[in-house]
């Protein structure tokens, strides 16, 4: 596999966004997924100039494993916007069961009824089991199935992508 270089990928999620955003007829908000999706998001919303913060969500409180992984440490939803009747551009770092995906979903029908929820994401690595595709897709990655593939963030916010054995 090539190395991913996250930092290229956001460059080209950046004008992708901004697409998305200038096509839509109503204002788009932003809610990145815990963790990696949500360091984007807060990006996003800052390098295009949009009013207000990005929501955070997270997909804990609605996982279908949550017995075996129980509460993650990681940040809770915070959705700074009005849900209902809002939409809602769900960012992500890595798409690849969807199992992530509708656990998102469900927390952020919680909080609302949004008009739309579309997905941007920085890669695709395939083995969908839940039929849920991005709106948009910097890349597509092959990446063995016992290895993980997680964004990380350096304390001056530079963006790399780090694989790992896969955590039981």
């Amino acid at each position: 596999m090539t190395q991913l270089n996250a930092e290229a990928l956001y460059a080209q999620l950046l004008p992708a966004v901004k697409g998305l955003i200038d096509a839509s007829a109503a204002p788009v908000v932003l809610a990145g997924i815990t963790s990696g999706g949500a360091w984007l998001a807060e990006r996003l919303q800052r390098d295009l100039g949009l009013p207000g913060e990005a929501g955070v969500i997270s997909s804990s409180m609605h996982r279908d494993d949550f017995a075996q992984r129980g509460l993650a440490s990681s940040a809770q939803t915070v959705l700074p916007f009005d849900v209902n009747g809002a939409h809602v551009l769900l960012i992500d770092d890595v798409l690849y069961t969807g199992r992530t995906l509708r656990a998102v979903i469900n927390e952020l029908f919680d909080y609302g009824r949004p008009a739309s929820v579309r997905l941007a994401v920085l890669v695709d690595r395939g083995g969908r089991e839940l039929p849920i595709e991005p709106n948009v897709c910097t890349a597509r990655a092959d990446v063995p199935a016992d290895r993980s593939l997680e964004l990380a963030r350096d304390d001056t916010g530079h963006l790399s992508f780090v694989i790992e054995p896969k955590k039981a």
